[in-house]
């Protein structure tokens, strides 16, 4: 069982990924950036994610890694 430090070491780093996910998506949103500049900024927002949860690339995958390939198919109109 997980102690209390542990938890809230947990909660802290869900936080941090949290803003780092949503500045992101906000700066592609809001921004004109050219598609490798946009490309490279998910791919290292992946690389800190998985800094923070080496062991959960799969559900990075699936809460974050869908979300930024919509945004930037819309974004960049790929189809």
């Amino acid at each position: 069982m997980p102690t209390e430090a542990e938890i809230l070491e947990e909660n802290r780093k869900v936080r941090r990924l949290q803003v780092v996910v949503d500045l992101v998506t906000n700066l592609l949103l809001q921004s004109d950036l050219p598609i490798e500049e946009a490309s490279e900024l998910v791919a290292e927002t992946r690389r800190f994610a998985l800094g923070l949860f080496p062991d959960k690339e799969q559900t990075y995958d699936l809460l974050y890694q869908s979300r930024f390939r919509r945004l930037l198919a819309e974004k960049y109109r790929l189809v």
